[in-house]
């Protein structure tokens, strides 16, 4: 069995096994160098949402080109990184900045939600966001430091899981949402709604939001073990696309979590 296994569809066995374990001219993989490639992705992807926020509020429709781009080219990236890792040099710089501007847009929307209500972000939903997220990670590399969660196999399992079940769900309220059925909880419209169904779909959002924070842990330990095995330096790219990838959709849920706590709790403007 790979010393490079994982349960991360990013991190595939096979790809470390045939393609990343090998040894490249180059050197090897260092964890600061896969930490300075994912510093620089997440960089641009503030950048793009920065901008695609701007851009959605002069010109709403950019928003869904925005949208369709985004989940176009992730289909790409995974297809194309499935091929052949070394696409990562180029596919995760394009696919942060994709990804900056579908949240950037996304951010705009559910701003103007909450101002149509009357309601205050302290700070605004970006912010906060990026705080919880800052916080989520830091949390899990403590836990993952003190060796208190290390991602080991029946941990991934567990993860793995729980991830396909959620997606089956996602998959179902997606499929719903075309005949105009929402399903209760789920919809960020429930934390409008107040009462039950908003503190439901608050505890959900959290659950959520926990889950894709512990698949951290995950990529904490396959970088180390690629790092300790002689991962060709050109890997960092590739280690880098999978962390961007579990910290884009910890900030995507912590942008829910924002937004249901400042529907449920924020204050109004006077």
């Amino acid at each position: 069995m790979s010393q490079l296994q994982s349960t991360n569809p990013v991190f595939a066995d096979q790809l470390f096994d045939q393609k990343i374990h090998a040894q490249a001219a180059g050197g090897a993989a260092t964890v600061q160098g896969v930490i300075n490639k994912t510093g620089a992705c997440a960089m641009l992807c503030a950048i793009a949402g920065a901008i695609a926020y701007a851009v959605t509020a002069a010109n709403p429709g950019w928003a869904m080109g925005f949208m369709i781009a985004s989940m176009i080219f992730s289909l790409v990236a995974f297809f194309a990184i499935w091929r052949s890792p070394s696409h990562a040099r180029w596919v995760t710089p394009i696919y942060s900045l994709l990804q900056g501007m579908a949240i950037g847009s996304i951010t705009f929307f559910l701003e103007k939600v909450l101002e149509a209500k009357g309601i205050t972000a302290i700070g605004g939903l970006a912010l906060q966001a990026f705080v919880i997220t800052m916080a989520l990670m830091g949390t899990m590399l403590g836990l993952y430091k003190a060796r208190i969660l290390r991602g080991g196999q029946t941990f991934q399992m567990a993860l793995t899981v729980a991830t396909v079940g959620l997606m089956v769900v996602m998959l179902i309220g997606f499929v719903l949402h075309l005949f105009g059925i929402s399903l209760p909880f789920i919809s960020l419209g429930s934390a409008l709604e107040g009462g039950t169904s908003a503190l439901i779909g608050l505890g959900i959002n959290v659950l959520v939001l926990g889950l894709a924070s512990l698949w951290l842990v995950v990529d904490f330990r396959t970088i180390d073990d690629a790092v300790q095995a002689g991962a060709p330096r050109e890997s960092e790219w590739y280690l880098a696309f999978g962390l961007m990838v579990t910290l884009i959709w910890v900030y995507i849920e912590a942008l829910k979590l924002a937004f249901r706590l400042a529907a449920m709790f924020g204050g109004k403007r006077d």
